[in-house]
């Protein structure tokens, strides 16, 4: 089905001239974005396979929702779970880049939006780094993925990290999914896209995760630590640090399970490799 078809089932684009164009950067779903009556959205169609990544796409448009309210997220214009389809407002502003967070004023805006998020009530869903991390090594192997034998020494150090970590803090809403692209700055507020990973968790895999993603360095931590805590506190660092790692093989062990599931064209295998190499990296060495 055309992108053009699925946005005739939302009531407010029929008898209205559209002007749709795809959207690039995207690696799990296709998007496209669309001019409408002198207003911008986005369609986002869901990839084929998306459940076997733990994607609950009802979840994902209830928490959309919340994070609209929160002013953080992009408006939700249209759910069409039919077709796997949702429609949200385009969000003005820059789509962040890794250099960015070298501006101290970027990290706040992050921190206060990402805080807001952790600090709202309950929300729909839940998500567990360790055991997306288990899921996906596992259904890997069922798909018959070829997997280096570096992913099992990987997941041997990965069951030492666990053990090691202080005890799991209250669950809290989290997005989980905090690369670059899915953070735009407009100067005033960061606001962040595609929650379909959210759910209740854990606040130190966001952290890590966007630590990670944004291949912080050791400068760039003790900012992102102080901004969110208002103080810098030596276990934090190393717990940073720790679900750094963590991040970085959900991001391998999901583009194995990608190279088995999906129909995209994108190098799910050098993604993969590339975040299993930064697994085995030392977060300590990350230095100005």
């Amino acid at each position: 089905m055309s992108p053009e078809d699925v946005l005739s089932q939302v009531p407010r684009f029929r008898g209205v001239p559209l002007v749709v164009s795809p959207l690039t950067g995207g690696i799990t779903n296709r998007n496209w974005r669309v001019e409408a009556g002198g207003e911008s959205f986005v369609l986002r169609v869901a990839g084929e396979k998306t459940s076997l990544l733990g994607i609950d796409r009802h979840c994902e448009h209830a928490v959309s929702l919340a994070a609209a309210t929160l002013g953080i997220g992009p408006e939700v214009v249209a759910y069409l779970p039919e077709h796997q389809a949702l429609v949200t407002r385009f969000v003005e502003g820059r789509v962040l880049a890794t250099g960015d967070v070298d501006d101290t004023n970027v990290i706040s805006r992050i921190v206060r939006s990402l805080r807001r998020y952790h600090e709202a009530p309950p929300g729909a869903g839940r998500f567990c780094g360790f055991s997306t991390i288990r899921d996906y090594h596992r259904q890997s192997i069922e798909h018959g993925v070829a997997l280096p034998a570096a992913v099992g020494i990987a997941i041997a150090q990965f069951a030492e990290i666990e053990r090691s970590l202080p005890a799991a803090e209250p669950l809290c809403p989290c997005h989980n999914d905090l690369l670059p692209a899915n953070l735009i700055d407009d100067g005033t507020t960061v606001r962040i896209i595609d929650w379909e990973y959210a759910g209740m968790g854990d606040r130190w895999f966001d952290l890590g995760n966007f630590a990670e993603n944004h291949r912080l360095n050791r400068r760039q931590e003790e900012c992102l630590l102080n901004e969110y805590f208002s103080e810098l506190r030596p276990d934090d660092l190393r717990r940073l640090h720790a679900m750094r790692r963590v991040s970085a093989l959900r991001e391998a062990t999901w583009g194995f399970l990608q190279t088995g599931i999906s129909s995209l064209d994108f190098d799910f295998l050098g993604y993969a490799n590339d975040h299993l190499e930064r697994f085995f990296a030392d977060p300590n060495a990350r230095i100005d």
